[in-house]
Order: structure tokens, then C-alpha cells, then sequence
């Protein structure tokens, strides 16, 4: 039994019996409060790929854009991924899970993606906290995967081989393509020891890829397996590709650009090598892998930076390549996230922008809402009060014009009538007839008790006039109480919006520069729901706007029609009752 054969049988046999532990809990997509749905496209709209490809280790990435990682246990534990029949558990494993940045990069194994086709998905589900970790890093490669290093800062193999690394020198930084990459400055190298699974026989098939970002077109080698007459070497040569052994020697037709983070691939089966650079053929030709022998080491010789390095036993497709690259760029067109109730579609963008509001955002939005519901209740208020004070003026006013001269005359029977007339006390016009009417009263009390006619004299006249007027600016100022509040809303909503804009952004591109790249799904959805604090900010100062002009204009007809009637009032009452 060969030594591949032998670990697929045990690969079958650990995936089993993840499976059987999770079938056995009973876990399934509903045991979780938050579930979507991953679709893939693997048509020309997406990431077109021409034939089928199995037990892809495909990159997932996790951002502010397109999860709630407050909504999840810190450390992303309770994270699992389903089929679509939401009882099927992939297994998966976790290479970073950030939440103070809202950054995490998951690798799932993906049983199949078909060819031209939008069917496939999966589902991912999270909000369980007492749910054990079920994180499978062995469990997310196939058999045939001899190694694959992260270039975490303790370079461990994260397959079931377990072919370490150990660091001459090589440093680890936090921006790579995937999580942290390392640093290699050309004198500075991984060796991983002699290790069966890392020997390789005559005519056989292997499959290398990695991540690289050269400083130069330098020559360096990505890998070498084996040492001496029967190292295999993978590197490049003035910027290109170029695999070699003892007996042959093979380069790509592309070069390399530097300073640029580039996926590089090559595949060697049935006497032929092809190199990929980016998921796209870039030539080949004859290639014959020989046995190989002895420590394997990684980098030496590389001025760069150095990413996602694996090794596989076997020959993988061209479209298993593209596919691979395509889940791994930062752009990537082969997936989606949607609604996991939902049959198609993408998330709401509603749900997007509100579930990528910060708190700083939630913050000043709580305010505006505050600010909102006091605008609303004054202009409500202030609309019923002024619409009663509007019909009670005018019924007033209808009574006044054909009897004035009764209503002008203290102690007539008329004025008591009135005066039981419960809708005139929403009357701003007749409580300063009112007035009136009790100012020339105590005139006339006062001359009853001195013997004197009822007359009004100048002076007189100016005393109630005076009297009016303080009257008329107390109904004034009545009518306008709490409109200044509108003018706050109007001149402070849209600036209060501001600052948790302003804020947002700055988290959004904090992340992106964590990330160390630009991606625009997770840029998009932080930006936009930045913006959703001044949106809601000129939400609250339009409708006030709009409001407080009105207002404005009803105040002042119902403050024209008093000061016109207190003319009147004067004018009719010297009329009547002057020497």
C-alpha cells in the first residue's frame, strides 16, 4: 500500500468521524442565531471555471462589510459551515480572527464546485456560545496535501503531516495576502527536516503554490525539496519561474513584477510541467519529477515576502488552480454572501449598512433619534395648537365684526355668552379682547364710584393700548415657545451626523491598513454605513427645515391678525367711548 494511498484512508477516516461526532450532537445551521448563505459563481460573470473541482481548501474572509463579529464568540469558535442542507458539517479552520478590527481569513473545504454554474453554496452559522470549538486545520485538506504553511510566526505546517518550519532568520509581518507572511532578506530561509511525506518518487505528480512578493527580479528559490543531485528546486530566475533538477530544467514565459503580491503555481504530471501565475497558464513543457531526498528548505535566497505555501502529492487541475487563486484574491468574484433563508439574492442593503455601523456611529444616530422624536413632537403640537388657535380666531372674529359695539361695552350680557363659549379659549385674539375689554372696565368701575360718564381720554386709550401690547407679546412668545428646538435640529442635526462619519471612515481604512490591502467589499459597506450617521443627521434637519417654516408662517399670520385686531380694538373703543 503506498504512503499516498495510505493517508487518504486516513484522511477518509478522520473527515468521518468529524462528521459522525457532529451528526451524533445533533448539530445542525438552526442551533445557531445567525446564518447566510455563500454562493459560488463559477460562470464568466464570476470566476469561470471549465470543469468540476473537488476538496477545494477555499479562503474565506470576514470583514465590518460582511459580518457582525460581535454577534460571534471572540476568538470565532462557534463559527461552522454546512452544505446546503444545512445539516452537512465542512470542516474548516481558523487562521486569524480579529474582532477589534472586524478582520478574520477562515479556510473551508469545500466539497465541489461545479463548472459554469451559480447553484453551489454553502452555509455558514454562528451565535452559539456554548458551542464547542470544532475547528479541523487537518481536517480542511485533502490526502494528497503534504504541506501547507501560513508563515504564522511560529511557521507550523498546518496539514496532517506536520512538516514545521524552522526560521533562519525569517521574520514574520501582519500584512500579507492572507494574514501575516514572512520576510525573507535574502540570506534568510525555512528549513523543514527530512520527512517521508516530503520525498517524492520517480514520474510522479506534484502540485506547488505560494503567495510571493519579490523586492527585484532577483534569483531566489521559493522551494527546494530535497538536497543535492536530488533537490527539486521551484524558484526564479531574473523574475521568472523556474523549475530544475538534476537532469532538467524547465522557466514560465511571464516575469514577474515586483513589489506586487502575485500567486504563483506550477504543476508537474505525466512528464510535463505547467506554470500558473495569478490562476492563469503562463507556459510549460516537458518535466520529469525524480526522487527526491533530504531537508527541504524554503526562501533562500529571496529578497521579499512569502505567503501561502503548499505542497501537494498530486496533480491539481488548471481550474482547481484559478479556483484556488480566485478565493484567495482580495476581490474575489467566485463567492457572495446572501440571506441563508433567502433562495437568491444578495444581503439587504439595509442590513449591510446597519450591520457595519460602529458603535461611535450608534452613538450619535441614538442622539438623532432623540433630536428627531422632540422635533417631531413640537412640530406636531405646535400644528394642532396653532390649527384650534386658527378656527377659534375665526369664530371670534365672525362674532366681533357684526357686534362690536355690544362686545366693546362692559357688563353687557353678550360678553358673559362669550365668555362661556368653551372653543374661544384656544383663542389667541379673543384673550386679548379679554384684556381689553377688563382694562376699560376698570375705567369705568372707577368713574362709577367718582360719579363721572364712561368716557375713555387719551391717556386712557394709550394705557390699554400699552396693556394690549404686552398682552400681544406674551400670545407671541406663547405661540413660538419650543420652536427653538426646530432650530436646533435644523442648524445642529446635519453637523452632529458628522462626527460619527468621520469617525467610521477612519475605522474602515484602520482596518484596510491591518488588512494591507484594498479591498473594496470591505471598504464599501464601513464607508457607506459611516455615512448613514450624517443621513440620519439631515433626516432629522430637513424635516425640521420644512417644519419650522412653516411654522414660522403661521405664527406670523396669527400675530398679524392679533396686532390688526388690537388696531381695531383701540380705533372702535375711542370710537365709542372718547371725551
Amino acid at each position: 500500500m503506498t504512503s499516498i494511498t495510505q493517508r487518504l484512508i486516513s484522511s477518509i477516516l478522520v473527515n468521518s468521524l468529524y462528521a459522525m461526532i457532529l451528526v451524533c450532537g445533533a448539530v445542525q445551521a438552526e442551533d445557531w442565531s445567525h446564518k447566510k448563505k455563500l454562493s459560488f459563481d463559477t460562470t464568466a460573470n464570476g470566476s469561470e471555471l471549465k470543469s468540476d473541482v473537488a476538496q477545494l481548501p477555499l479562503l474565506l474572509r470576514l470583514h465590518s462589510g460582511n459580518f457582525t463579529f460581535s454577534e460571534a464568540k471572540p476568538d470565532g469558535t462557534d463559527l461552522r459551515f454546512f452544505a446546503v442542507d444545512g445539516k452537512t458539517a465542512l470542516s474548516y479552520h481558523i487562521e486569524n480572527f480579529d474582532p477589534d478590527n472586524e478582520l478574520a481569513n477562515i479556510w473551508i473545504n469545500v466539497p465541489k464546485l461545479s463548472a459554469n454554474s451559480q447553484a453551489d453554496a454553502i452555509i455558514m452559522a454562528w451565535g452559539n456560545p456554548k458551542a464547542p470549538s470544532a475547528v479541523s486545520a487537518k481536517g480542511t485538506y485533502d490526502a494528497t496535501q503534504l504541506m501547507v504553511q501560513h508563515f504564522s510566526q511560529d511557521f507550523k505546517d498546518v496539514s496532517a503531516n506536520a512538516n514545521h518550519g524552522i526560521s533562519n532568520g525569517v521574520k514574520t509581518a501582519p500584512n500579507g495576502p492572507v494574514g501575516e507572511s514572512g520576510i525573507f532578506d535574502g540570506t534568510a530561509k525555512l528549513v523543514v527536516e527530512k520527512s517521508a511525506t516530503l520525498k517524492f518518487a520517480n514520474a510522479g505528480s506534484l502540485t506547488l503554490s505560494t503567495w510571493v512578493k519579490p523586492s527585484g527580479n532577483d534569483n531566489a528559490n521559493l522551494i527546494q525539496i530535497g538536497e543535492g543531485k536530488t533537490a527539486l528546486t521551484w524558484g526564479l530566475a531574473n523574475g521568472v519561474m523556474l523549475l530544475s533538477s538534476a537532469k532538467e530544467q524547465i522557466k514560465a514565459s511571464a516575469t514577474l513584477s515586483p513589489g506586487t503580491w502575485q500567486h504563483l503555481a506550477v504543476v508537474v504530471d505525466a512528464g510535463k510541467a505547467d506554470f500558473y501565475l495569478n490562476g492563469s497558464a503562463v507556459g510549460g513543457g516537458s518535466f520529469n519529477l525524480s526522487e527526491t531526498s533530504g531537508n527541504t528548505n524554503i526562501g533562500e535566497g529571496l529578497r521579499g515576502e512569502m505567503d501561502e505555501l503548499t505542497v501537494s502529492g498530486s496533480a491539481r487541475s488548471a481550474d482547481y488552480i484559478k479556483a484556488m487563486y480566485a478565493s484567495q484574491e482580495a476581490d474575489s468574484m467566485l463567492m457572495s454572501f446572501s440571506d441563508a433563508a433567502a433562495d437568491a439574492g444578495g444581503d439587504s442593503v439595509i442590513g449591510i449598512l446597519l450591520g457595519a455601523v460602529t458603535l461611535d456611529g450608534w452613538i450619535v444616530i441614538g442622539l438623532l433619534m432623540v433630536m428627531a422624536v422632540i422635533s417631531f413632537y413640537v412640530m406636531i403640537t405646535k400644528a394642532v395648537i396653532l390649527s384650534s388657535n386658527n378656527k377659534a380666531n375665526k369664530l371670534f372674529l365672525d362674532t366681533f365684526k357684526t357686534s362690536w359695539n355690544v362686545l366693546l361695552t362692559p357688563g353687557s350680557a353678550e360678553i358673559d355668552q362669550m365668555a362661556a363659549n368653551k372653543k374661544l379659549k384656544k383663542s389667541s385674539i379673543y384673550r386679548l379682547y379679554v384684556i381689553g375689554v377688563q382694562e376699560v372696565k376698570q375705567r369705568f368701575d372707577q368713574q362709577m364710584e367718582l360719579g363721572k360718564k364712561f368716557q375713555l381720554s387719551e391717556v386712557s386709550l394709550n394705557s390699554v393700548r400699552a396693556a394690549l401690547d404686552a398682552a400681544m407679546m406674551r400670545e407671541t412668545q406663547k405661540l413660538n415657545s419650543g420652536i427653538f428646538l426646530l432650530t436646533i435640529a435644523i442648524a445642529r442635526g446635519h453637523i452632529l451626523g458628522l462626527p460619527g462619519t468621520a469617525v467610521g471612515v477612519m475605522i474602515t481604512f484602520a482596518a484596510i491598513a491591518a488588512a494591507g490591502d484594498v479591498n473594496v467589499n470591505a471598504i464599501a459597506p464601513g464607508i457607506a454605513a459611516a455615512l448613514v450617521a450624517t443621513v440620519a443627521g439631515l433626516a432629522v434637519a430637513i424635516p425640521a427645515l420644512f417644519g419650522y417654516n412653516w411654522l414660522a408662517s403661521q405664527i406670523k399670520n396669527a400675530s398679524n391678525d392679533g396686532a390688526v385686531f388690537l388696531d381695531e380694538f383701540i380705533t372702535k373703543s375711542a370710537e365709542m367711548h372718547s371725551v
